[in-house]
This record gives C-alpha cells, sequence and structure tokens, in this order.
C-alpha cells in the first residue's frame, strides 16, 4: 500500500527561471521605471549617509535662499512702460561717445553722427531704451544718478580708477543705487598678456568692493577702425536687453521726466522789444515713476521750482512695435528718436507740426509726392498775413447772382444795430411785465413739456410741427419787418410783446440746456468712447436729404432721436407748474410726491429693495432677547424675562445631532491628510524650509499690482488721465510760462533736464534736522555756518548749516567742527523733505583743476533726515567768570560777572563753582560796584579762585537757501556756478590777514611763589614745649642768603689795603691761567703719545699678519710634496 501511494503521488508544478517565457513574465509583472526619477528607482543611493553633512547642507541652502528674497513691492509698471534710462558714465576720454555709437548700431542698425541729450531707441518687441551721456561735472552726475535705470561706468584699464568713478557711485549710493554694470576699455594699450590678467583680476575685485561681489564687469578688449568688437557689443546689448530692475523708494513716490525736447514759444515781437524777457518754455518727455498731475509743482534742476502751466499727452514718438499689419512692405516703424541729436522725421506737437527735410543730395531723386509736398510747404513758408486779416478781405454769395457780402458790410448795417438796440428795450420791460402775466412760470398752455409722464413719440412730433411753423412764421414776419425797418418805427413797439410767455419759456428751456455741467467743471472737456463730444454736430447729419443745396429735410426717425436726447438732457424743475394743466406733475400731489420718496436710500427703490423691509430683517437678526436674556432696572426695579420658546420640538431642531463614529473617522482623515500636506514632501522626499510667509507676501503684491492695473484699464483715455493723471509711460507736453531767458539763450543739449514733481508738503521751505557724517576721503573738517551745498530729493541748494550733538538730557548742544569718524546732527534752512530721505553735501560744484587737486574727493558728507521742524533748539556753552572781591567765611562778593543789577536779578539762585570745585549760589545784587552780588559757598574761597557760572543760550539757524542754477549760465562756465563764499576764501582773494587775540594766544604762565604768613605760637604753650621744638630767634638761615649776614659788623680797606688786594687778585690769575695752559698742553702730549702708540701697535700686528701668511704658505707647500702620487 505504502509503495502505490509513493507512485500515486503527483509532481508538484516548477516554474521557469530562465527562457523566453520567464522573462516574458518578468517583463510582466516588472514596475516601468522609465518615469521614475533617480531617487525612486534606487532610494538607498540618497538616504542620508550622515545627519551633521546634511544639517550643514540643509543650512547653507537656506541661506542661500534667504539671500536672494528680498521685501516684495507691488509692481506698477504700466502696461506700455517708459524707455529704461542707460547711462553712460566715465571720466574724459575713455569712449563713452564710441560705446553710444556702437550700441545705437547694434540695436538698430543705424549710425548716428552726433550723441547730444537722450536718444531712445527700441530694442526688443516690448523693451526701450534712452542712451545719456553724462559729462564730467559733479552737477551732471548728481542729476543722472537721480534718473538712471542702469549706469554703464566706463573706466580706462590702463590707468585704473580715476575719482570720478569713485564719487559717481558714492552719488548713487545715496540717492538710490541703480543697477550699475563696469566697462573697462583701452586694454589693447597693455600689450604683456600676464600683466592684463593680474590688471582685470585687480579692478574686478575692486570694483566689486565698491558695489557688491559678483557685480557685472565688461572688457572691451580694443577698436578696429573707430569701433570696438562687435562680439563684445552684442554680448553687452543682451545683457542690456534682459536686465531686471528694482523700483527705488524716491522714485516710487514721485513722478519725473528727463526731457528729451525743447521749444521756446515766447512770441517774436516780445523778445525783439526786451530780449531778456520770461519765456514760455515747452519741454518734452516720458512720465516715469508714478502718475502726474495736472497744476503740479515741479523742480527743474538747475532751474528752480516753477509750476506747469498746461499739461498734455501726445502720441508716443517712438512706440513699440505693433501688431497691426502695414500698408506696404517698404514701410518701416521708427526705432529711434533723438531731438536733441537731430534724428527723427515729422514730430508732432500740440499746435504744430515739425518735418525734417532730407539732405542736399535729395532733389536728384523728386518725385510727384515730394514735388506736392514742396510745394505746401512753400505756400505755408510764403504766407504773410494772418487767417483774421484773409477773412476780411474774402466774401460770399448767398444766392447764385446775388451781391457778394463782406463782413465791413455786416458790421456796418443799420438794421442789425437798430435790433441791438430793440433787444436791449425788451430785456427792460420783461422786468416790469413779469408782476403782471397772470402765469408766473411762463410756460405756454398749448406746449408740451419733454419731462411729462404723458409725453409720447406722436405727440412729440406735433408738438414739434406746430413749433417749427410758429417759428418760421416768426421768421416771415421778422423778414417782413426787416424790409419796412426804415420806413415805420412804430411797429417794433407794438410786436415785442406779441407771444411774450412763449418767449419767455424758450429763453428758460435755453437756460437750462446750456447750465453747467459739474463733470465738466472738474474734469474739463473729455472723450468719450473715443468720439468727441460736440453740440453742433449730430451723427444724423450724413443721411440728410439736401433741398436746393440750400436746407435739409429731416426724418421722423431723427426727430425722435434728438427729442429723446434733449429730454434727457434737459434739467428737471418742480417751481414750472400750472393748477389748470393736467400734463404736468404737480408735485403736491402724493401720488407724485411718493415717486420723489422712493428715490431716497428709505423709499422704494425697485421690487426687491424696499429700505422697510430690509430693515425689519436687520431688527430681526439682531437677536436682543437672546444677547441680553434676564435683566433688572436698577432705576426702576423693573425686571425683565427674556421670552421663553414657544415650541420646545424647534429648540430640538436647532440642537445640533451628535457626531457618528464615520463623521469624526472623516474629520480625523482631513485633518491628518492635512498635516501631511504641510509637513511630507511626497514629490521628491527632500526636506525644505517653510517659505510660506514669503511666498504669500509675493502673491500679496501681485495680486494688489493686478488690481492696481484693473481699475483704469476700461476708462477712457482722456477721462483715465483726468482721473489718474498722466501716467508712467506717456509722451507729455509740459508748458512752463515765466521761465528765465538765460535758459533759452544758454541751452545745452548735453546737460540733462531732470524734472521731477513735487508732493504738498516739499513745496515748503523750513528747518531740517538731519544726521551727517563726514566723508573720510574728504580731507577738510567742516565748520559750522561755512556754506555748503547740498543735493537732497530733486533739488541742488546752497545754505548755512550748524552742526550739534545730542546729550544725555535730549539736548543738541552746538559743536563748532564736524568731528572725525561720528555721525552728528546738522540743522539747516531748506526744502522740507520726508524722513529717511539721503542726502550728500559738497562744498564745491565747480569743475577747476587747481580745487579738484587741493580737494582730491569732492563729497564732503552723506546722510538722512532725521524730522522736520518749524523751529530748532540748537543750545550753545556759555561760561560767565567772575573774581571774588571780599571773602567773608563761606560768603563772598563776586564783581566782573555781570554788568547791570538787572542781569543779576535775573541770575538769582543760579549754580556757580570755582575752578577749584567748591560749588555756590548767587543769592543778591549789591549796590555798588555795578554788577557785583552776594554768592555763598559750600567752603571758604580763595580770592586767587576764579568763579564760574555755565548758561546755555540758543543758536538761530540762518535763514539761507540758494538753489544752484547751473543750466542758466553761459555755454562755457555751466560747471562753474559759485554761490556764497567763506569768509576765509574771501580774506585770502583779498590778501587779508587774521588779526591774532591775544586772548587766544598761548603765553607762558608765571606764578608767584605763595608767601604765607610766619607761624606765632603763644608764649604760654612755648613754655611747655621741649627746647628743640620752641622758636629760636637767634639762629642763622643757611638758605636765606639776605638773612646770612644780619649781625655781622662791616669791613671797610684803606686805599692802601685795596691795592695790595688787587695785586694780590692779579697774581692769583696769573697762576690760574699758567696752570691751565700747562694741563692743556699735558693733554696735548698724552694724547699724541697715545697715537704713536696705536700707530706702532698697528705696524706691529701687520708685521705678525704678513710672517703668518708665510709660515703658512710653507708648511702648505710641504704637505703637498710629502703626498705620494697616485
Amino acid at each position: 500500500m505504502a509503495d502505490t501511494a509513493i507512485f500515486d503521488k503527483k509532481k508538484s508544478h516548477r516554474a521557469k527561471h530562465a527562457g523566453r517565457k520567464a522573462e516574458k513574465k518578468k517583463k510582466k509583472n516588472q514596475v516601468d521605471q522609465s518615469n521614475l526619477s533617480a531617487r525612486q528607482r534606487n532610494p538607498k543611493a540618497f538616504a542620508i549617509q550622515s545627519v551633521v553633512r546634511a544639517e550643514r547642507q540643509f543650512r547653507r541652502k537656506e541661506d542661500v535662499i534667504a539671500k536672494k528674497q528680498h521685501i516684495p513691492q507691488v509692481d506698477k509698471t504700466p502696461l506700455e512702460p517708459p524707455p529704461i534710462v542707460v547711462a553712460i558714465v566715465g571720466p574724459p576720454r575713455v569712449g563713452k561717445t564710441t560705446l553710444i555709437n556702437n550700441l545705437i548700431k547694434s540695436f538698430i542698425k543705424t549710425n548716428v553722427t552726433n550723441t547730444n541729450g537722450p536718444i531712445t531707441i527700441v530694442t526688443s518687441k516690448k523693451r526701450r531704451i534712452t542712451l545719456i551721456e553724462c559729462n564730467n561735472d559733479i552737477n551732471s552726475m548728481i542729476d543722472i544718478a537721480k534718473c538712471a535705470d542702469l549706469v554703464l561706468l566706463l573706466c580706462d584699464a590702463s590707468f585704473g580708477f580715476e575719482m570720478e568713478i569713485f564719487e559717481f557711485l558714492n552719488i548713487c549710493q545715496v540717492h538710490g543705487m541703480p543697477k550699475v554694470m563696469g566697462v573697462l576699455t583701452h586694454l589693447d594699450m597693455i600689450k604683456n598678456a600676464k600683466k592684463l590678467k593680474m590688471t582685470k583680476k585687480t579692478l574686478k575685485h575692486r570694483f566689486w568692493t565698491e558695489v557688491y561681489q559678483g557685480a557685472k564687469l565688461f572688457y572691451l578688449s580694443g577698436i578696429i577702425h573707430g569701433e570696438y568688437l562687435r562680439n563684445e557689443i552684442k554680448n553687452l546689448s543682451r545683457f542690456i536687453s534682459v536686465m531686471k530692475f528694482r523700483a527705488l523708494s524716491w522714485r516710487t513716490s514721485h513722478a519725473y521726466i528727463l526731457a528729451d525736447r525743447m521749444e521756446d514759444i515766447t512770441s517774436q515781437d516780445n523778445i525783439r522789444k526786451d530780449p531778456k524777457v520770461s519765456r514760455d518754455i515747452v519741454l518734452y518727455g516720458y512720465v516715469r515713476g508714478v502718475p502726474l498731475m495736472k497744476d503740479s509743482m515741479v523742480h527743474v534742476a538747475g532751474v528752480g521750482d516753477i509750476k506747469i502751466s498746461d499739461l498734455s499727452y501726445l502720441p508716443d514718438p517712438c512706440p513699440l512695435p505693433s501688431s497691426e499689419r502695414k500698408r506696404h512692405l517698404m514701410e518701416r516703424e521708427r526705432q529711434i528718436y533723438a531731438p536733441f541729436s537731430g534724428v527723427g522725421g515729422i514730430v508732432y506737437d500740440k499746435d504744430a507740426v515739425y518735418i525734417e527735410l532730407k539732405g542736399s543730395h535729395s532733389h536728384k531723386t523728386e518725385d510727384e509726392e515730394t514735388n506736392e509736398k514742396k510745394t505746401l510747404l512753400k505756400n505755408v513758408v510764403d504766407t504773410k498775413e494772418t487767417i483774421d486779416e484773409q477773412m476780411k478781405e474774402t466774401g460770399f454769395k448767398l444766392f447764385s447772382g446775388g451781391a457778394v457780402i463782406y463782413p465791413d458790410m455786416v458790421k456796418d448795417d443799420e438794421y442789425l444795430k437798430q435790433n441791438k438796440n430793440n433787444d436791449e428795450s425788451s430785456a427792460e420791460s420783461d422786468v416790469e411785465t413779469d408782476s403782471e402775466s397772470e402765469n408766473d412760470s411762463g410756460i405756454d398752455h398749448t406746449e408740451k413739456l419733454p419731462w411729462d409722464n404723458n409725453f409720447d413719440s406722436e405727440n412729440g412730433e406735433d408738438v414739434d410741427a406746430d413749433d417749427k411753423d410758429n417759428m418760421s412764421n416768426k421768421n416771415e414776419q421778422s423778414s417782413d419787418e426787416d424790409d419796412q425797418s426804415s420806413d415805420t418805427n412804430e411797429e417794433f413797439g407794438a410786436k415785442w410783446k406779441e407771444k411774450l410767455s412763449e418767449r419767455a419759456t424758450m429763453a428758460y428751456f435755453d437756460r437750462q440746456k446750456t447750465s453747467k455741467n459739474i463733470m465738466k467743471l472738474i474734469y474739463g472737456d473729455f472723450e468719450v468712447g473715443n468720439k468727441v463730444k460736440d453740440q453742433n454736430n449730430d451723427p444724423s447729419e450724413e443721411s440728410e436729404e439736401e433741398i436746393g443745396g440750400l436746407f435739409k429735410r429731416v426724418t421722423n426717425s431723427q426727430k425722435r432721436k434728438q427729442k429723446l436726447k434733449d429730454q434727457l438732457d434737459t434739467d428737471e424743475c418742480s417751481y414750472f407748474y400750472a393748477l389748470n394743466k393736467p400734463l404736468i406733475k404737480d408735485w403736491t400731489n402724493d401720488a407724485n410726491r411718493q415717486i420723489l420718496i422712493n428715490n431716497f436710500v428709505t423709499g422704494k427703490r425697485s421690487a426687491d429693495e424696499d429700505a422697510e423691509e430690509l430693515l425689519k430683517l436687520d431688527d430681526a437678526s439682531d437677536g436682543d432677547d437672546e444677547m441680553y436674556g434676564d435683566f433688572e432696572d436698577l432705576e426702576t426695579g423693573e425686571k425683565h424675562k427674556a421670552k421663553e420658546a414657544e415650541n420646545d420640538n424647534e429648540v430640538g431642531l436647532k440642537r445640533k445631532a451628535e457626531p457618528i463614529k464615520s463623521e469624526i473617522l472623516d474629520k480625523k482623515m482631513k485633518l491628518k491628510a492635512k498635516f501631511d500636506a504641510e509637513y511630507d514632501n511626497p514629490d521628491d522626499h527632500r526636506i525644505k524650509g517653510d517659505h510660506s510667509y514669503y511666498e504669500n507676501l509675493k502673491a500679496e503684491a501681485l495680486k494688489q499690482s493686478e488690481l492696481n492695473k484693473s481699475v483704469f484699464e476700461n476708462l477712457d483715455e482722456g477721462l483715465r488721465v483726468e482721473v489718474e493723471g498722466f501716467r508712467s509711460g506717456l509722451y507729455v507736453r509740459m508748458l512752463f510760462k515765466g521761465m528765465p531767458s538765460e535758459f533759452v539763450t544758454n541751452f545745452d543739449a548735453s546737460y540733462p533736464i531732470l524734472i521731477g514733481s513735487l508732493n504738498m508738503a516739499e513745496q515748503n521751505i523750513g528747518f531740517v534736522s538731519c544726521k551727517v557724517k563726514k566723508h573720510r576721503w574728504y580731507k577738510r573738517i567742516l565748520k559750522t555756518n561755512d556754506p555748503l551745498i547740498i543735493s537732497l530729493g530733486w533739488r541742488r541748494f546752497q545754505t548755512l548749516p550748524i552742526y550739534s550733538k545730542i546729550e544725555d538730557d535730549l539736548k543738541c548742544r552746538y559743536l563748532k567742527y564736524t568731528p572725525e569718524h561720528v555721525t552728528c546732527n546738522m540743522h539747516f534752512y531748506g526744502p522740507v523733505t520726508p524722513q529717511n530721505t539721503g542726502f550728500l553735501a559738497l562744498q564745491t560744484v565747480t569743475n577747476s583743476s587747481t580745487e579738484i587737486k587741493q580737494l582730491g574727493f569732492r563729497i564732503a558728507a552723506t546722510g538722512s533726515v532725521n524730522e522736520i521742524n518749524k523751529s530748532t533748539q540748537i543750545m550753545k556753552k556759555l561760561k560767565l567768570v567772575g573774581t571774588p572781591l571780599k571773602i567773608y567765611k563761606k560768603t563772598a562778593f563776586v564783581k566782573d560777572m555781570f554788568t547791570s543789577t538787572l542781569e543779576v536779578a535775573k541770575f538769582e539762585g543760579a549754580r556757580i563753582k570755582t575752578v577749584s570745585g567748591i560749588r555756590g549760589q548767587i543769592k543778591k545784587a549789591l549796590n555798588k560796584p555795578e554788577g557785583a552780588f552776594r554768592a555763598t559757598f559750600e567752603d571758604k574761597i580763595q580770592m586767587s579762585d576764579i568763579v564760574f557760572c555755565r548758561t546755555w543760550f540758543k543758536v538761530d539757524v540762518t535763514k539761507f537757501y540758494a538753489p544752484v542754477v547751473n543750466l542758466l549760465l553761459p555755454l562755457g562756465n555751466k560747471n562753474a556756478w559759485l554761490g556764497m563764499k567763506t569768509k576765509g576764501q574771501l580774506k585770502r582773494e583779498n590778501n587779508i590777514r587774521n588779526e591774532a587775540n591775544t586772548d587766544s594766544m598761548y603765553t607762558e604762565i608765571v606764578r608767584q611763589p605763595k608767601v604765607f604768613k610766619p607761624l606765632v605760637i603763644p608764649k604760654q604753650l612755648q613754655k611747655g614745649l621741649p627746647y628743640k621744638l620752641k622758636p629760636k630767634n637767634n639762629r642763622i638761615s643757611t638758605t636765606n642768603k639776605k638773612g646770612k649776614h644780619e649781625g655781622r659788623i662791616a669791613v671797610v680797606k684803606s686805599q692802601y689795603e685795596q691795592k695790595v688786594s688787587k695785586v694780590m687778585k692779579m697774581v692769583r690769575t696769573n697762576y690760574n691761567k699758567k696752570k691751565k695752559d700747562q694741563r692743556v698742553a699735558a693733554q696735548e702730549r698724552t694724547s699724541k703719545f697715545k697715537r704713536q702708540q696705536e700707530e706702532d701697535e698697528w705696524r706691529k700686528l701687520k708685521r705678525q699678519k704678513e710672517l703668518k701668511k708665510k709660515i703658512c704658505r710653507q708648511l702648505s707647500k710641504m704637505s703637498s710634496k710629502k703626498k705620494p702620487q697616485m
């Protein structure tokens, strides 16, 4: 049985591990890894090997991300932004003009011979740039730094960075740093390759130090045929085309314009009469920054503050490439606009068209079109009479074959004059007949008003027809009267009374139609829907039929449209009604009054907007009973209880049902999904930082910018300009009246004309407090009340600053000079500017080489505005000095501190102090001497002490404000503006030496020795003292020479004794002289002997040396002989 069981057992299936089927199955079960990332295919390879290294990598990555982040700003750039201002800055002769010409040729394939002023070119479909060259003038550098978006900083590599480059970078740092790109030229002057490489590296790192690490620096290796290498210029132009810009705070709060065109529209007669008359100037340019409002005050840099007389926008002279189809293939869009450089075609002004004629060779290729243009232009130029003079000489015929009518004939017509007199008399009679008329309103009973409810089109047409018949009859009558006017004048007095009420009604309607429109008064005339509003022209005039070439037939549809238009335009007046006229609304009626009530907020404006129903719903939703519940009125004692619920079932329905298990599970799953979304990274399974706050800020800024663009997007252009202002990107025309004539006569296109708008507060002038620091490269220190030229906001002006330092008690202490390497306060009188606005200070703006060599770096100080006050509190320390007159223990009389008793009275109770540090107080004035006072001290003072009183007095800031008007200077001296000179400059120019103040000079102090009184010991005390301490009166002092010989007898010699003593003195003198001579001779002998000994010793040593040399030479020879030869 067991054997059979073994044989009956079936074999288990063994799957194939090799072969075609096995591979097929493997491929079938295998996951497709073609779409998987490397991390998903091999997760172990990307696992964290070291926690510390992973933390470092994560920290570094977050640091890099955080460095790139900046506070998101709302993008205020319009859909068509203004051209980007690219300023080319550098010292003289570094290749600025060549670079501009090459960039223009690279962008638009055009050569420009002259590069004066701004040059606007189209670089791509969505970008234009304005190239402007900066002069080697500190005023131009400041103005360019305030408006430039991108600065190309040129440097001569063979020479290195010059001082002008560092000055311009410092100006940019103060007024808002634009994008700066360095360009190295003259590299072909360096022939050695190794030196060239080292120069590039050195200049690059120095440039990075000044701008920022990694700033872009271009190399222009050389010039071929007057042009830089095409590849290098193309590379530079690509960088300019894709550069992104960040808005600066000052430019996002102010509108500004870089003028690219100037016109003088002053009357030539006025200029001929007075060449110095104030001019009317028109400046053109693109608005930048925020929208520019009409009638706003602006500052023209280099001229001063001035108000815009007229502001309007013009078509863009250099528009972006449009998507519209061209008329023919030869038509090209304008790609360059540079009026100051003489480049441009036809320029459209508000009241003129400027045509640029071709060169001298244009006559060779003339066609019909050019000939026609020439004739038109010639007719315009040859015109010598005005339009008014031509109109006086022209006449016209009303009918064919009739007489020609001239303007003089119409003026001299007697009938017209008489009719005018009749109108005046009728106006007087109207006043008299107002009280007599039965109907005060003056409306005709047969006439229908356009605002009546029962007014329909049919009735309106009938009324129109009747009105026209009446008017035609009236015209016929008036024409008949004209014929008979010369014969009978009595008929006029009778006919003016006819239909008086009708004429009054029609006059009222005319006045109502021509009433002032509030919208028109505020915003002026504007275009609505690209159609100019014109009352005289109707759209229906095109289809009107002419009758006999003189009259036109009006159709019914046109009459209906005109009537509806009049009905809408006419103002409704509730006073013109009559009780006997059913067609006119009676506003005393309740039904009509209800119409007026419903027009108010509390009325029923429509079926779904009833104010009463809405108020009831609001009261019902308040739920006052549930809010307050039970309460007791404490004054009356009443108890108020909340209303109980009527139905418990309703309360049960409101109560929430208990949650089911499935709902709780769903809630938990949602929370888990939210948690996983926040903390898991299913995409690439990498650890990421939390950047949600920054992303939210960016999203808010983006949302706000989109909202700003969409608000005025659908408005009409004229209305949008009136409401929003002239937005950034519009090309505007500004008229300035009263401009100085020097601006035109001394105009130089190479100097930039920067026009900056002023906010309301910036138009005032007051005291400005600033925080300032002297520049460490400036050689001199700044002195208080020395004139200083300050560039603040759009302005450049000269003022007299006062420096101060804030003490611990918040008092501004007066400083005579600026401290070294420390900030201090500066107060000056100038234009009020917002806080934190940067400024820079210069002592001179002249470009003379001698002053530049003396100064080196011209920027004297930099700082920012702290606060704006109408008044300042700067206190200066003053020490009042006096000397003691009499001293009585701790009381003393002090003189020479004050000059009068009144001054002492003002200072009663003030604290005083001696030089030795003894404090005191002023008590009361003395009668004599004048100005002396009594003072008490904490200790007895000496007569030699000096008493002083520390006081503070206010220092006033000098009200001096002088704008820098360099654009009004002559052509050669625009960089030589001189304002107020310092006292030192005037003395040097006039060779005046400063007189020395004796009090300020350092003199040798000679102090007399203090003489003390002798010590007096009482006799009673002397008795008790030991002998050595008792005073000895007969002791001779060795130190006192005068007291040495006291008590000795004087010896007087006789004549013989005097001769003997004289002889002895002579013998003694001879002996001393002989001894002295012997001593000198002995010294000479000794020195001579020593010199002889030294010479003998030196000879001996020399002989020994020679002997040693001979012995050594012999020994060496002997040793060489003994050696065996190999």
